[in-house]
């Protein structure tokens, strides 16, 4: 990497790639997946279900911050489960 590359903080990164444990509720997957801002986790994550033989996934990102990765997983998982239950598969459309 050349010396201006480094001066001027032209690095690239790979992204981070986190293996999630899915947590399955009335026949959905949910991931949660929180983003690490500024010290604290945004609520964030995918929700799939299998439909007609095709994995369908909705990314759920919610403006809220937690101050720990936990909280935040949980959070997610809860609002998830909320969503799941309002919308159900229309989610997917």
């Amino acid at each position: 990497m050349g010396f201006f590359s480094k001066l001027f903080g032209f690095v690239k990164s790979e992204p981070e790639i986190v293996n999630v444990e899915a947590v399955e509720y009335e026949g959905y997957l949910i991931y949660p997946e929180p983003k690490s801002e500024g010290g604290q986790y945004r609520i964030a994550g995918r929700i799939c279900k299998q439909l007609d033989g095709e994995l369908k996934t909705h990314v759920f990102i919610r403006s809220d911050l937690m101050g720990s990765k936990q909280d935040a997983e949980t959070f997610m998982i809860n609002k998830a489960k909320m969503f799941i239950d309002q919308n159900g598969d229309s989610m997917f459309r």
